[in-house]
């Protein structure tokens, strides 16, 4: 699969619906951004959404992911295929998604807490102290966590996924 040549033919197709990547990006639930490295070739789209612009452009997947448009339809069996690996991937966002606002409202518990504990002077009082102590590490942990999942290492770790699952499929 050649990223530009995709992005090329993501390009063309959303040129021939005469619309806008800001527009695009407004029908699909992205930002500009995203579909400006689709159609420049840095990134792919997430499997759900490329089955979201297939259906869009009403185009095959495999024309999609080849970056052309081809007169014979993609195997059911493969696409069946695609779908799963695409349903999964949303129940993986879904279960971090979980965990995230999770651990965020432990996060914000735990400083709670630690307010609690310094406003009436106990932060330094036996075993309020290990308490404090607790909050402030939970609390620490939460903004150390949410800053590596917005920042680019996640990214990288996503995107190396995807090519893993995209070897996975067309080994198939």
């Amino acid at each position: 699969m050649d990223q530009k040549k995709t992005g090329l033919f993501l390009k063309k197709l959303r040129k021939e619906r005469g619309l806008t990547q800001e527009q695009l990006s407004e029908i699909l639930g992205v930002s500009n951004r995203s579909v400006s490295r689709w159609e420049n070739g840095v990134t792919m789209p997430d499997f759900d959404i490329v089955i979201e612009i297939a259906n869009y452009y009403d185009v095959s997947i495999e024309e999609l992911l080849d970056g052309e448009r081809k007169n014979d339809m993609i195997e059911k069996k493969t696409q069946n295929t695609l779908l799963k690996v695409a349903d999964y991937s949303n129940t993986e966002k879904m279960t971090l998604s979980r965990r995230l606002n999770l651990l965020f409202i432990l996060g914000v518990l735990a400083f709670i807490i630690y307010m609690f504990l310094d406003i009436r002077g106990l932060t330094s009082v036996g075993i309020y102290e290990n308490i404090a102590g607790f909050s402030l590490g939970l609390v620490l942990g939460v903004l150390l966590t949410g800053t590596l999942y917005t920042s680019r290492y996640i990214t990288k770790l996503r995107s190396a996924k995807q090519r893993l699952i995209g070897k996975i499929v067309r080994n198939s």
